[in-house]
């Protein structure tokens, strides 16, 4: 079960995550209504940061967004494969290859017995582990920040209830703090947050200063 703080890493606004995935707002908010997909972190809170969406979340909306609009599968099959994906560990997301036989999704380990197209037959693949690293890309452009805030801590005004934040983002000193409080290293933390450097979570660990709201 992850954590709040680590819930912080990979929560995506519905503007950013229309922008990540290429599934458009309208439809984002269509599969909300319609329970196809909800966005998986969701608060009492009011506005944009009320109904987030996780890292996991993108990932799974990338892949029935290339299902749905490269080869029409039916709604019906995307919530099967939807299912699908959700038991699908963090280790699994980056062997498993995605096939789809006639019309039927199927997902397999790369390292099982593959399906073989018959003589001049096309098979519609996604390796998961593209996703993955392409969704990662992605948000590293998203979240591109100026050089100068690099390694830097910052507080402002509305932002993270005025909790310090690493400079330019709003990721809270206190969730990097907790990682590395539970033993993680500082290239472990880094895969949990990949959108920030080395240098940032330096800066978050050795930050002494008052954690809460000033």
């Amino acid at each position: 079960m992850r954590s709040e703080s680590e819930n912080v890493v990979a929560a995506f606004t519905i503007d950013q995550t229309a922008r990540l995935t290429g599934v458009s707002k309208r439809q984002l908010g269509t599969w909300d209504r319609d329970g196809f997909f909800s966005p998986s972190l969701v608060s009492g809170a009011r506005g944009a940061y009320s109904r987030l969406y996780s890292f996991r979340d993108l990932l799974s909306l990338r892949v029935l967004h290339q299902l749905r609009n490269e080869t029409r599968v039916k709604l019906e099959h995307l919530k099967e494969v939807k299912a699908d994906l959700a038991h699908l560990g963090d280790e699994m997301w980056v062997k498993s290859i995605l096939y789809l036989r006639g019309r039927q999704v199927v997902i397999e380990r790369e390292d099982e017995t593959r399906f073989e197209a018959g003589s001049g037959q096309e098979v519609f693949q996604i390796p998961l582990r593209v996703v993955v690293g392409g969704m990662r890309e992605r948000i590293r452009d998203l979240n591109r920040r100026d050089e100068s805030e690099i390694g830097k801590i910052e507080r402002k005004r509305g932002v993270v209830h005025n909790h310090p934040v690493i400079a330019g983002t709003r990721i809270p000193v206190s969730a990097i703090k907790e990682f590395a409080e539970a033993g993680y290293t500082v290239p472990q933390i880094l895969g949990e947050y990949p959108s920030l450097s080395k240098e940032d979570i330096e800066a978050a660990i050795a930050f002494e200063g008052e954690l809460n709201a000033a």
